[in-house]
Order: C-alpha cells, then structure tokens, then sequence
C-alpha cells in the first residue's frame, strides 16, 4: 500500500485557505498553458491539463481564462513562452526539496530561488541528488467530516484505490497517476464528493527534524511556493507531532 506525507495535507489545506488570491490564477494559466503545449488542448487525452483546468475551475476562474489559456497552449493565440524547469534543494534539518518552476526568465528565477534558499536556511543540491526520493502518485483529497475510510475504500477499490488515509479532517486516497481519474468518477458515482485531484511527488521515506528545524523549513517552502515563477514545492518533510 502506498502512502502519503503529512506536508501533502498541509499543503492542500492551505491551497483552499489562498484560493482568493490572484497569484494562484497566474499559476494556473501558466500551467494550462504548459500542459496545453505539451499534450495538446484536449483534457480528455491530456492528463496533465485536465487535472490544471479542474483546478482553475475548483478555484472559480472564469471559463474564459480557461479557454485563453488552452488556446496560447496549443498556439491558436500569440503567448509568452514559459521554460520548465526543477531545482532540487536542501532545507533546514536536511529535508528534501524538489521545486517546480515555469519561467520565462531561466537566469532571473535561478538567482531568485537560490536567494530565498540561502536565507531561509537552505542550499541548491545537484542534479539527481533529491529527485529519486520521491514517487509520482495519483492524490484525491474528501472531506474526512462528511465521509468514512471504510466507505470511501469500497467505492473506489475496484478502480484502483491503493491506500486510504486520514490526516486531520482530511481522507487522504492514493492511486497510481494512471488510475487517479478513473478512481475519482468511482467515488464520484458512489455520491462522495471530491475536493480536489492531482498527481504529486510523495517522499517514499518521510524526514521528521526537530522542532525549531520543521518550522524553518516550512516557513521556507511557503516562501518558495508564493514565488511567482514556483509552481509548486514537493518535500519530504513531516511536521513533529
């Protein structure tokens, strides 16, 4: 069975507490228009953009942008071209850090995230040193006070549920990233409501530092995720109880 990180939770949680502000649309077109450009304008054949315009549409933006986005994608409409990038880092009490970046300015965001790493305690590591870390897994996040494991297990086994979890007020369902959007319709079909789907990069050995080290590198990856360049920030860094 795999499992998840608590930082995954975090994380989520605070995505819903942001969702009002404006930076987090700017992410999301970008990241509707890299996934367009890569796999092409349809979300049905598209992955990648299918899970970024749920998002967008979990986060309100308006169809519009949505579509804007899609089209400077697939090149129907002139856009700025944004280099993707991840910079693998340490953190405070030697906590992992990968840092997906969509630029367009590859030497500007370099110096910028290297800053933000150097004063928050943290340095860039080389190629490879952090990446193999961490597994891609399909993550579906419920509503832990309106649903039980038990039930949300049944509905999406047979579509290829591999791990249930409760994190707080959270239920946490791992898939593999090919299965995460046929679990989502099973769960869907059986009446549970989903807040969110995505496939992220899970620690397969989660690093629990002191104290005082946790809360510095959390502070650091917040600072990092509100980068306008920073499309996210995965770690294997788990909060002390």
């Amino acid at each position: 069975m795999s499992g998840h990180n608590k930082w995954s939770t975090i994380k989520h949680k605070k995505g819903k507490a942001d969702a009002a502000r404006g930076q987090l649309f700017s992410k999301l077109v970008k990241e509707i228009t890299a996934a367009a450009r890569e796999g092409g304008g349809d979300p049905e054949t598209n992955a990648r953009l299918r899970a970024a315009v749920d998002a967008a549409k979990a986060s309100n933006m308006p169809s519009e942008n949505i579509e804007r986005a899609v089209k400077r994608g697939t090149g129907e409409i002139e856009g700025v071209v944004f280099e993707e990038m991840q910079y693998e880092a340490y953190g405070p009490g030697g906590v992992a850090i990968l840092i997906d970046i969509l630029t367009d300015n590859r030497n500007r965001t370099a110096a910028e995230v290297r800053h933000i790493l150097s004063r928050g305690g943290g340095r860039l590591g080389a190629k490879n040193s952090v990446a193999y870390l961490f597994n891609s897994l399909g993550q579906i996040y419920i509503d832990g006070g309106r649903y039980d494991e038990d039930r949300v297990m049944e509905a999406g086994l047979e579509a290829g549920v591999e791990d249930v979890q409760t994190s707080g007020d959270t239920i946490v369902v791992t898939t593999s990233p090919a299965d995460l959007y046929r679990v989502k319709a099973s769960l869907e079909s059986a009446g549970i409501e989903v807040e969110s789907a995505e496939v992220a990069k899970v620690a397969a050995s989660p690093v629990i530092p002191s104290e005082k080290e946790a809360e510095q590198a959390a502070r650091l990856m917040e600072i990092l995720e509100e980068h306008d360049d920073v499309q996210a920030v995965h770690t294997n860094l788990e909060m002390p109880t």
